[in-house]
């Protein structure tokens, strides 16, 4: 039924015939139409949650509910932050307003509102549980009689006796708890300490059944001896938890002491692993296989309860105080639980385990067991005096159903008297526990004034902990019948429902609901938040509705509790506070702390009188929900039914296309995206990925960018990393898509997030399809992402996975890759990486390593040499010749010479030889190959196998079979490949020549293998040729990778078939291959002119020199983590930028272009442009009169910002001039415009001026308070941050032109005013695993030495300290909670947020002066001080002083090895390119690496 709905509606986005339901659908989502009919019964509201089934038995009919994984109780209770923000709490309680608007619709009020009853899914969309039950909560009797809780029912067993009676509590199925009461009873001695444990149990949300988070009991014996009261043997110190006891407070202080997080206990005080080995007798041994270890081996579980005391650091479970049959064993092999000696039996054992529990020397010491396990010493200073800090969650935005609830925040009282005494009958009655009570008061010891402190002091805890008995609804007159809710009248119900529309015409509505409609109604116009005026003015008309029965009062009088709650977290009511409301119209002092909006809200919902509170419709309508919660819900509601995952997308892609993400805004289809997007990381069909498909493009094309980095580039990486075929992947896997990730977020996103699993799509068993696409997508990108870039991020990782079941497409890319960026690049990046990875593998060979390098080896010896095969056909012969061959440096000639090479490697460096052979001609071949091969066949001649005159008939058909591609057997076979083929290219007298024990490996070929010499003068004789031809054109090869498969279909490289016609880049190597037989001098023509298009990176280095070798290649671990950035200190190349200092530098995210800030002619500041593929100017900004202090390139637009005192923001293409901003002074002032005519003609001709004159410059200005000293870019947006002169932060809209607020911090910490000298930022750019953002400042360093945090939201100064002696230079934030800042005062310092501010930093020394720059990669600072660079780590640990030793070094040039020592003034990283650069006083422009 529903999924048909959601087909319908389908239908109707499209336009075409979708008939009744849909529309019915949107009216109960509040879409109204002309026919409006509000309350189709026949439909189920997408909050409400759905009926599976229904039982029905004598006098009751039960029904079956779907298992949500949270209930809003676990939000509240475990994660709170779930709920990320106030917009998010505003959809959730939106949701349950629509769910309570349907019900009081029908006619039916709900009646027991509370966070148990709202089921949540993963992404916290919420279902109303509704049963068919009275409503619960507290009874007002009349006003002189006080009040009264109504009593809950018993739940038990219907079995007679059952041992576990006192358990069925713990299921939840009894209405309530007061726990006021039931402490009380249990001060007082009339209820049993077993059961006041279970109490505390449920309050903690700990379920029987959920091995997980299992009902916890205290463990009080050690079972060495048969408890005695009068002995102190066998007493478990109740007063340390468990893990203390177990693990010892030696061990507990190293954890604490060492740990990152300080923490004593790791797990929670009871474990699934310790619960199903503690209930191993009685669980199905899937159960164990799974939650203790996955081979079932009975001897390894305790036998004896005092060994599974000794062996657990968990706390015990009630079964062992009530449940005999959990000692006896139900698997053969396994024996039973062994009870003590000193018990007879299981029985007997649970008997006198239960008295221990309720002695008096437990309940004398059972508190300090609760403020460990439930209360005040969970957290603070308590827990660690207590040592019993917790680890804390690492996901704490995400939702949980289980997890450590603190009941307490002070000490629990001990227990006044323990008057509980076991009989045979479970069932104690009340009166027994009162006179047993009364009984032992008279006999205490305590006089009546300690009674009465030891009773203030009980309540006082009773006040405290009064929320634990919340209270969401009530009942107006005690003792009065209420008639229940299904009893209501439904039509008197549906009369109460006060309903907009009737006061207003159909003239608007439409007469039917189409798309353009439905995209109206969901359009959200630009608004701001809703005023409190407006609001309250809707809280005064609403209370004017007198239309409602208490039924349904009291439902909205839980909902505002519960939206209370959820801002509070904590309960709004209490018995106590709702009596005091109920009696005298006094609200909790706890509104106070609610926002206004809220508060004002809240107060509208628990009116004392009813008949004024808002209907649920009301609310809907409210102010308070912004036009974002409600076209969200629109749109996600259909999603939520219980409809087909491909019905799901496809109304999703159908509305998106239609342009809904783009009518309800960025923030609303930011907030609707992980609804969405949890749809497409599923497996999929053909035709559900193209909705998928649609829906990813849809996205990334309406959200803000910073959105598509953290939503749905995640999503993408989830779809990257599923195994096997994936239609979706392979879109995804597509030039124009991964363009569009560009545009939207630029290279460097997609660097980090997407491309490193591009490359895991070549290798480990990747499907043919997908790694077709990905080969594509690496070629088509290596152009544009530039040399540096693409050896880096792409050449090198895909060599790192030689060895590791590279696809044939993976070898494919990387000969295409050379072929199309040329001779040159191949010659000097590509052929070193090779042949370093074939001598390390070589040096492998011949090592005592395991078994598992060798085979490692081999692989990537086989990957390396293909990879060299194929690219040879793009390089002329005099080039293989120089770099392959001569000098005696044929690595194919040095692998066939090693012998402890498995045969198949030794067979592919034949082959790959007699390719590169042919490649080269019989006379270079003779001049150069033949030498290096004698030592080959001269151990080939004087084998003993020549010397065996024995024939075997099945030799003799080797030759015929090596044709064929199969894999030799021996060392000879060498020579039945190569001598055969080397006769026929060169001829059989000039190989006779070369070769001097020819005659011996002809007589051995004629003899075992019938072969002998005829010249016909075709090459095809040979044999060799079948291999080269099938070498050339390999095709359908398996994704599976397999050298042997390899072999047998000869050496070389294959097209991937997918690649289709790409132009230019559609690189056919078999063409080059055709062309060893043109003219040299076209040859060398053509290579030339491809060498001019390339040969600008010149400067590149290899990056093969800072190799480690075989130990760097054979490192496990991601991609990324395989290429560590070694730093050399090197400058690969200089240029002159600036004729006078060089003072910013600032690198594009693509890393091919930087921009450089400098004196120019007439001492002024100058901004060039610089393309780091050409090494030269390209165009530049010259419209400043000072000297420029700081550039930021505006991340979405080809705009640049440049300060000198004033901010000039211009096209950074042709160095117009856009906007200049600038603090006015006190008498005047100033709003920033573009400039007029004049100054534009004033700006042109300023941009006409050489920049190449020489001169030096100054700062010309005096110093002024309302100059801008500094900027910083917040991440993804076009608003600047500027310092200024007088310590104030200014934001500028660079988009609009126009300026915004001013956060003023002017403080006069050291007397003087200073200045904002350097900026940064954290948090607002960054998301955490969870997808909830991170907390966000901006950093200022001051001139005076000083640091302020500012909170990015308020404006706020978080902390402001004196962080340095001197000047602060730089200010980098490379974690959320780190700072690492930079001064004059020759010292970096690394800051830890999580603590207070000012804390002792981590110092970094060893600079002899004032450290001007400083940049961060990974856990890398890489610092400059006049003319050194010094190199430190955020992960080395500190010594006991707090300090660091700091590596200095001078640059050194790279060319002849001199030193540089130019004064250097700025720095700047290029992470995917592993290189930086630094500019000097002097001017230049350095590349180092």
């Amino acid at each position: 039924m529903e999924d048909h709905i959601l087909n319908s509606l389908g239908l109707l986005i499209e336009g075409k015939a979708s008939g009744r339901d849909s529309v019915n659908f949107l009216n109960l989502l509040g879409v109204p139409s002309f026919d409006e009919n509000p309350f189709p019964g026949s439909l189920r509201h997408p909050n409400i949650a759905p009926i599976l089934g229904m039982v029905k038995t004598s006098g009751y009919i039960d029904v079956v509910l779907p298992k949500a994984p949270y209930t809003l109780e676990n939000i509240l209770h475990y994660s709170p932050d779930a709920l990320k923000s106030d917009w998010h709490i505003r959809f959730l309680v939106y949701q349950l307003l629509s769910a309570l608007a349907y019900i009081h619709g029908l006619g039916v009020a709900h009646g027991n509102i509370c966070p148990s009853s709202v089921m949540l899914s993963e992404s916290c969309w919420s279902w109303l549980c509704v049963c068919d039950k009275p409503g619960l909560g507290f009874n007002s009797s009349s006003r002189g009689n006080g009040n009264t809780i109504t009593a809950p029912e018993k739940v038990g067993c219907s079995v007679p006796g059952c041992p576990s009676q006192g358990l069925y509590a713990d299921l939840k199925l009894s209405p309530s708890i007061d726990w006021h009461w039931d402490f009380n009873q249990w001060w007082r001695g009339e209820i049993s300490n077993f059961e006041y444990l279970l109490i505390l149990n449920r309050l903690a949300g700990r379920r029987w059944g959920d091995h997980t988070f299992h009902t916890v009991m205290p463990w009080v014996i050690d079972f060495s001896t048969k408890p005695d009261e009068n002995s102190d043997a066998g007493w478990r110190d109740l007063s340390k938890s468990k893990w203390r006891l177990a693990k010892g407070d030696e061990q507990l202080d190293f954890t604490y002491s060492t740990s990152e997080f300080p923490h004593h206990v790791s797990d929670e005080c009871l474990s699934e692993l310790a619960v199903c080995s503690y209930k191993a007798r009685r669980l199905p041994l899937s159960v164990l296989r799974m939650a203790v270890r996955a081979v079932y081996e009975p001897n390894e579980y305790p036998s004896t309860m005092q060994r599974l005391y000794q062996w657990t650091p968990d706390e015990c479970i009630p079964e062992f105080y009530c449940d005999p049959h959990v000692f006896n064993s139900l698997h053969a092999g396994m024996t039973d639980l062994a009870v003590p000696s000193w018990a007879g039996g299981p029985e007997e054992f649970i008997k006198l385990h239960r008295e221990a529990l309720e002695s008096d020397r437990v309940s004398r010491q059972l508190h300090h067991w609760i403020d460990i396990t439930f209360g005040y010493k969970m957290s603070g200073q308590a827990a660690v005096a207590a040592k019993n800090v917790m680890l804390p969650s690492s996901e704490s935005m995400m939702p949980r159903s289980v997890g450590r609830r603190q009941l307490f925040t002070e000490p629990h009282p001990m227990r006044r008297c323990a008057i509980w005494k076991p009989c045979d009958s479970t069932n104690e009655s009340a009166s027994y526990q009162g006179e047993m009570n009364e009984l032992r008061s008279k006999s205490s010891v305590l006089s009546d004034m300690a009674y009465l402190q030891l009773l203030e002091d009980a309540s006082a805890f009773c006040e405290h902990a009064m929320e634990l008995s919340a209270l969401y609804g009530y009942h107006l007159e005690f003792g009065k019948d209420i008639a229940p809710v299904e009893e209501q009248s439904s039509e008197n119900v549906k009369k109460s429902i006060p309903r907009s529309s009737d006061t207003k015409k159909h003239q608007w509505l439409p007469l039917q609901i189409d798309t353009n409609y439905l995209l109206e109604h969901i359009k959200v116009e630009d608004e701001g938040s809703t005023g409190y005026q407006e609001l309250l003015l809707w809280k005064q008309k609403s209370s004017c509705l007198k239309t409602f029965t208490e039924d349904v009062a009291r439902d909205i009088f839980s909902i505002g509790c519960l939206l209370a709650e959820l801002y509070l977290r904590r309960p709004l009511f209490d018995p106590t506070s709702l009596t005091m409301y109920l009696d005298s119209g006094l609200l909790p002092g706890l509104m106070h702390e609610l926002p206004p909006h809220t508060k004002l809200l809240v107060e509208a919902c628990i009116q004392k009188d009813c008949m004024r509170r808002p209907s649920a419709k009301s609310l809907l309508e409210s102010p308070y929900f912004p036009s974002t919660v409600k076209a969200s819900y629109l749109f996600l509601a259909p999603l939520h039914l219980r409809a087909k995952d491909g019905s799901c997308l496809h109304y999703a892609a159908n509305y998106a296309k239609q342009g809904v993400l783009k009518a309800m805004g960025t923030f609303a289809a930011e907030m609707c995206a992980p609804f969405c997007l949890s749809l497409v990381v599923i497996p999929l069909s053909d035709i559900e990925a193209e909705w998928a498909y649609t829906i990813l493009k849809e996205f990334i094309k309406s959200l803000t960018p910073k959105a598509v980095k953290t939503i749905v580039l995640p999503a993408i990486q989830r779809i990257l990393q599923t195994t096997g075929y994936s239609h979706l992947k392979v879109s995804i896997l597509q030039d124009s898509f991964v363009q569009e990730i560009w545009n939207r977020v630029g290279k460097q996103a997609y660097l980090e997030t997407v491309h490193p699993l591009v490359i895991v799509n070549l290798y480990a068993a990747a499907h043919k399809s997908s790694a077709a696409a990905a080969s594509v997508l690496l070629l088509g990108s290596s152009e544009e992402l530039g040399i540096p870039i693409t050896i880096h991020q792409t050449i090198l990782p895909l060599i790192q996975c030689f060895g590791k079941g590279l696809s044939t497409d993976g070898i494919d890319v990387l000969i295409r890759i050379g072929g199309l960026l040329g001779e040159d690049f191949i010659v000097r990046q590509m052929l070193p990486l090779l042949k370093h990875v074939v001598r390390s593998c070589i040096d492998i060979s011949r090592m005592n390593k395991p078994e598992p390098v060798h085979s490692w080896s081999a692989f990537a010896l086989i990957d390396s040499l293909m990879t060299i095969d194929g690219l040879v056909a793009f390089l002329p012969r005099e080039v293989v010749v120089r770099e392959l061959i001569e000098d005696r440096s044929c690595l194919h000639v040095l692998v066939l010479m090693q012998k402890s090479l498995e045969y198949k490697v030794v067979q592919v460096a034949a082959t790959t030889l007699m390719v590169v052979c042919q490649r080269i001609g019989p006379d270079l071949t003779a001049l150069h190959v033949l030498p290096q091969l004698k030592e080959l066949f001269d151990e080939l001649a004087f084998s003993p196998e020549t010397a065996n005159t024995s024939t075997s008939p099945g030799r003799r058909l080797k030759i015929s079979k090596l044709k064929d591609g199969a894999l030799i057997e021996s060392r000879m076979d060498l020579a039945v490949l190569l001598y055969p083929h080397f006769a026929s290219l060169l001829g059989i007298e000039k190989l006779r020549q070369c070769c001097a024990t020819w005659l011996l490996l002809e007589r051995y070929l004629l003899q075992f293998h019938n072969w002998k010499w005829e010249h016909t003068g075709e090459l095809s004789r040979s044999g060799s040729d079948t291999v080269l031809n099938k070498r050339a054109y390999r095709k359908g090869s398996t994704p599976e990778y397999s050298p042997a498969k390899l072999l047998l279909n000869g050496v070389g490289w294959s097209i991937p078939q997918s690649q289709g016609t790409r132009g230019a880049k559609n690189l056919m190597p078999q063409k080059r291959f055709h062309a060893v037989h043109q003219n040299p001098t076209e040859m060398h023509a053509a290579a030339a002119a491809s060498n001019y298009k390339y040969e600008p990176w010149f400067w590149f280095p290899s990056p093969a020199a800072s190799w480690d070798g075989p130990d760097f290649l054979g490192r496990a671990g991601g991609v990324k983590d395989e290429h560590p950035w070694k730093i050399r200190a090197s400058v690969i190349h200089s240029v002159r930028a600036h004729p006078g200092a060089l003072r910013y530098l600032a690198v594009c995210p693509d890393e091919s272009t930087v921009f450089t800030a400098g004196i120019g002619a007439g001492f002024r500041g100058t901004v060039q442009k610089w393309e780091l593929s050409r090494i030269n100017c390209v165009s530049g900004y010259y419209g400043h009169e000072e000297v420029v202090n700081d550039i930021c390139i505006l991340s979405s637009s080809r705009r640049v910002a440049s300060c000198d005192g004033t901010i000039h923001v211009w096209n950074s293409r042709t160095g117009k001039l856009i906007s200049v901003f600038s603090e006015p002074s006190v008498d005047s002032a100033h709003i920033a415009s573009p400039p007029s005519s004049s100054s534009r003609a004033s700006v042109d001709q300023s941009n006409i001026l050489s920049p190449n004159t020489m001169s030096s410059g100054i700062l010309t200005g005096a110093f002024d308070g309302s100059l801008y000293t500094c900027m910083h870019q917040t991440e993804f947006g076009e608003t600047l941050v500027a310092g200024t002169g007088d310590g104030s932060l200014r934001f500028i809209d660079v988009v609009r032109g126009e300026k915004l607020h001013l956060w003023k911090g002017n403080y006069l910490e050291s007397g003087f005013p200073s200045i904002v000298s350097t900026l940064c930022s954290c948090g607002s750019d960054k998301m955490q695993p969870d997808g909830a953002s991170s907390p966000s400042w901006i950093a200022a360093g001051m001139s005076s030495g000083h640091c302020r945090l500012f909170d990015a939201r308020s404006g706020n100064v978080i902390a402001s300290w004196r962080a340095h002696d001197g000047y602060v230079t730089k200010l980098a934030a490379p974690e959320d909670y780190l700072l690492v800042s930079s001064s004059l005062d020759k010292t970096l310092r690394i800051w830890d947020l999580r603590r207070n501010v000012p804390s002792q930093p981590t110092i970094l020394r060893g600079h002899t002066d004032g450290v001007s720059a400083f940049s961060v990669w990974g856990q890398d600072v890489i610092s400059i001080a006049r003319n050194k660079i010094g190199l430190s780590s955020l992960s080395k640990s500190p010594d006991d002083d707090g300090q660091q030793a700091v590596t200095c070094q001078r640059l050194y040039m790279a060319d002849h090895g001199a030193r540089s020592f130019s004064v250097l003034s700025s720095m700047s990283i290029l992470p995917f390119s592993r290189l930086f650069l630094v500019g000097t006083e002097d001017g230049y422009l350095r590349i180092c690496c």
